[in-house]
C-alpha cells in the first residue's frame, strides 16, 4: 500500500491472491482493506486504499490440485491483466510446499514468459546443507538461478542498507575497518517473545536454522565485505560470498568452545510470568531444541584475521533489539597511564537495526573542569528526520522484485556457504555432543554465553540497544 500510495507501482501492475477460503473478490478486497487500515491508522488515504484494493483479485485454490495452477494461468492470461509479460510469484507459504508449488507452476507453463518471470522463496532454504543442495536442484529444474529471489528481510532493512555508505562513503571510517584497528565486532538478535504459535516449526528448526544460518551470516558477510568493485547486484553478492568462503571452519570435536545453545525456562519478562519452553504449546516434551545461540566466529582472510566475531540471538530474552557492535583497539601508546584517563574503555561504532535505526561513534573527550578525567561522547548519526516515516524492509524488496533487482536476495552460493559454516555445529547438536544450557526467561542467556567470549581477551557482551 505504501507503495502504491507513493506512486511506485505502474498503473497495470495487478495483484492475485490464492488462498483456499471460499472467497470472492469482494470478500478478498474487504479483508484487505480492513488489514491495511489496522496496520497504517491514520497515514491510510481511503481513496488510495479504495484504488490499491481494485488492484488484487482472489482466486480459491489448493496448492496440491494441479487445477489451480491452469486456473491461475488463465487469470493473467485475461485482458484485464495486460499481456503479463512479466510475473512476480510469492510463496508465501510452508517450506515443506515450496517443491508442490514449483512443479504445479512449471506444469501449467507459469514458469516461461515473453521476459523472465520471477518466484520469491521465503527462509528457510533447506535444513542442512545437503537439503539445501537438493532444494536448489528442484528449483533450478523449473526456473533460472537468475529468477530465483531469496528474499531475507534483514537485508531490506534500512541500517543495513546505510552500513555500506556509512563504511564506503566516510574517509573516516573505511581506513580503520580492519584488524589494525578493530578489537572484535558483535552482532546481536535479542527477543523478549517466545515462539507464540509456531511451535511446530521453531520444534524442528531451532535458533541456529532460525535465525543464525541466515539473518546473522548475511549481518556479519555485509559487516566484512570488502568494498564491490561496482554496485550491481553480482559484485555486490561475490563480496559476501568471499567472507562466508573465508570463515574458520570450526572443528568438530571443538564445538563447544565456539558455540552455546540454550534453551528458556520459565521466567518474567516485563514484570509478568512467562511459562519455560517445554511448556509451550506444541513442544515436544524433553526437546532438546535450542532458542538460544552464541557463537565465535574468524575470517581468515587479509582484512580480518584473528578478529572474532561474536553472535547471538535467543528468544524470552532481557530486552528486544539488535544492534552490530564494532570494538576498536586501545591506542597503541598509553600517553594518559599516570592519569585518571589510564582505564578510559575501547571505543565504540554501533549500529542499530531495531528498536532504533540509528549509528552511533562512542568517543572520549576531556570532562570541562581543571583536572584531567573524561567523559564519553556519543556522536550519533540518526539518519532519519522527525518527519520522515520509518520504513518496512519488505517495502524495499518488494519494489527490487517487483522491478527485478536482485541485490539485496540470497544468491544460491551464499546460501550453501552459510550452511558449511554452521555444518559442524548442527551435526554435534544434532547427535547431543554437546549440553544444552538453560536460562531463565527475562535473563540475558546462559551463563556459558559469557565463558565464550572470556577465551579471547575477556570481552563482555554489550547488552545495550545502542
Amino acid at each position: 500500500y505504501h507503495l502504491h500510495a507513493a506512486g511506485r507501482l505502474n498503473d497495470d501492475l495487478q495483484f492475485v491472491a490464492v488462498g483456499r477460503r471460499p472467497w470472492d473478490d469482494a470478500q478478498w478486497r474487504e479483508t484487505l482493506v480492513e488489514a491495511v487500515t489496522a496496520h497504517g491508522g491514520p497515514d491510510v488515504v481511503p481513496a488510495q486504499l479504495d484504488s490499491f484494493a481494485a488492484r488484487f483479485e482472489y482466486l480459491r485454490g489448493d496448492l496440491q490440485d494441479d487445477k489451480t495452477y491452469s486456473d491461475l494461468f488463465e487469470v493473467i492470461s485475461r485482458p484485464r491483466m495486460g499481456t503479463c509479460e512479466n510475473v512476480v510469484f510469492y510463496l508465501s507459504i510452508r517450506p515443506e510446499d515450496f517443491l508442490t508449488v514449483v512443479r504445479g507452476l512449471d506444469g501449467a507453463g507459469l514458469n516461461k514468459g515473453l521476459s523472465r518471470h520471477r518466484i520469491v522463496v521465503e527462509k528457510p532454504f533447506g535444513s542442512d546443507l545437503e537439503s539445501a543442495r537438493q532444494l536448489n536442484r528442484e528449483l533450478h529444474a523449473h526456473f533460472d538461478e537468475d529468477q530465483v529471489y531469496r528474499i531475507d528481510h534483514y537485508l531490506g532493512k534500512e541500517t543495513v542498507q546505510n552500513l555500506m555508505v556509512f563504511r564506503l562513503a566516510n574517509t573516516l571510517i573505511e581506513p580503520l575497518w580492519n584488524r589494525n584497528y578493530i578489537d572484535h565486532v558483535q552482532i546481536t538478535a535479542a527477543e523478549t517473545l517466545g515462539i507464540g504459535t509456531r511451535g511446530g516449526y521453531f520444534d524442528t528448526a531451532g535458533t541456529l536454522r532460525d535465525m543464525v544460518q541466515n539473518h546473522l551470516m548475511q549481518l556479519l558477510a555485509v559487516t566484512a565485505m570488502e568494498p564491490p568493485a561496482t554496485l550491481s547486484a553480482d559484485d555486490r553478492r561475490d563480496e559476501k560470498v568471499k567472507v562466508l568462503r573465508s570463515m574458520r571452519a570450526i572443528p568438530a570435536d571443538d564445538v563447544a568452545n565456539h558455540a552455546v545453545r540454550g534453551q528458556y525456562t520459565a521466567g518474567t519478562i516485563g514484570g509478568e510470568a512467562v511459562p519455560g519452553y517445554l511448556e509451550e504449546p506444541g513442544i515436544s516434551p524433553g526437546s532438546r531444541t535450542e532458542t538460544y545461540v552464541a557463537g565465535r566466529f574468524f575470517i581468515d582472510n587479509w582484512r580480518w584475521r584473528d578478529v572474532p566475531f561474536y553472535v547471538r540471538t535467543g528468544k524470552r530474552l532481557a530486552e528486544g533489539f539488535t544492534l552490530v557492535a564494532i570494538r576498536f583497539r586501545h591506542p597503541p601508546q598509553q600517553l594518559f597511564h599516570s592519569t585518571p584517563l589510564a582505564d578510559l574503555p575501547s571505543n565504540w561504532v554501533t549500529l542499530s537495526l531495531q528498536p532504533e535505526e540509528c549509528m552511533q561513534v562512542h568517543l572520549f573527550a576531556k570532562q570541562p573542569g581543571l583536572g584531567l578525567d573524561a567523559r564519553p561522547v556519543i556522536l550519533n548519526t540518526r539518519f532519519r528526520g522527525e518527519d520522515e516515516r520509518r520504513r518496512d524492509a519488505y517495502e524495499t524488496l518488494l519494489l527490487d522484485v517487483i522491478e527485478g533487482d536482485n541485490g539485496q536476495f540470497i544468491r544460491f552460493d551464499e546460501v550453501e556457504e552459510a550452511w558449511r559454516v554452521v555444518a559442524p555445529v548442527l551435526d554435534a547438536w544434532g547427535g547431543d555432543r554437546v549440553p544444552l544450557a538453560t536460562y531463565a526467561a527475562g535473563s540475558w542467556g546462559p551463563a556459558e554465553a559469557d565463558a565464550l567470549m572470556g577465551g579471547v581477551g575477556a570481552h563482555i557482551w554489550r547488552n545495550r540497544a545502542t
